[in-house]
């Protein structure tokens, strides 16, 4: 786990319960518990400063750094996919979107990047579908400085009961399909770890919700209707679902420990 994300990960999963702020210490240490070296989150902090996710922010006499509102509005949508229980219903429309980058390179890569995080799949040159507009849309491509326009209608020539075939060459669901197959071949069984003690819990969970967050940049969370029959993404969610749950209880004491045992220091 890169230090970032470990960062990310501690503000987006645990301290939004607590005031979404943290003592530099207690980070350092919940992020030292998944293997990461304090120098390391240190200079991540320092990064995330600079782009405007964390400011810092002394509480009590105790020296740490809050999320900022842009890192919240961020996290929580983040939050919101990774711990949905399923695919959102679906109206049969698409949302398409055309863009215009001017040609420039470094700009077309930004959007194609940032649209792809917000589930938006490339139909063809500056055009991109989803089957819902995204809120952040508007905001993610003003700050990349593009020309766009967008329509949400069903798609002109479209046969009735083609959309799972339109899905499938929009997105790779086949890479898709190998990378949940790999995720829940590493997945142990939820009753293997109640017992855990919170020193173990926690770093388990960590990991966990890091490697399933991973899946946010490449799994548009598309509708039932458009996947392939049987398909594995719905019992890697349920499996993942359970195995985070079991470990919250004890990954929360840890984390409540780490945090009380680092302002007690400072």
């Amino acid at each position: 786990m890169h230090a970032r994300s470990a960062v990310v990960d501690v503000y987006g999963d645990h301290l939004r319960e607590h005031g979404w702020w943290g003592p530099v210490a207690g980070v350092v240490a919940l992020a030292q518990a998944c293997g990461v070296q304090a120098p390391a989150t240190r200079t991540a902090i320092s990064r995330l400063v600079r782009e405007g996710w964390l400011v810092a922010e002394s509480r009590e006499g105790t020296r740490g750094y809050a999320a900022t509102s842009l890192a919240r509005e961020r996290l929580v949508s983040a939050h919101a996919r990774i711990y949905a229980p399923g695919p959102r219903p679906w109206a049969g429309t698409w949302h398409l979107v055309v863009v215009d980058h001017g040609g420039d390179r470094r700009r077309r890569d930004q959007v194609s990047a940032s649209l792809g995080y917000l589930g938006y799949g490339r139909l063809g040159p500056g055009a991109w579908l989803s089957p819902w507009p995204n809120p952040e849309l508007a905001t993610v491509l003003h700050r990349a400085d593009v020309r766009w326009s967008a329509v949400t209608g069903p798609l002109d020539g479209e046969v009735p009961g083609s959309s799972p075939e339109l899905a499938a060459r929009v997105w790779d669901l086949h890479a898709l399909d190998t990378a949940y197959r790999r995720f829940l071949a590493q997945l142990p069984a939820p009753d293997t770890l109640a017992d855990l003690v919170p020193e173990e819990a926690y770093p388990r969970r960590a990991r966990l919700v890091h490697e399933w967050r991973k899946f946010l940049f490449s799994d548009p969370g598309l509708p039932a209707q458009v996947l392939p029959a049987g398909w594995v993404g719905l019992e890697a969610r349920t499996r993942f679902l359970q195995v985070a749950s079991t470990l919250r209880p004890a990954a929360d004491r840890y984390v409540e420990r780490t945090l009380t045992d680092s302002r007690t220091a400072a």
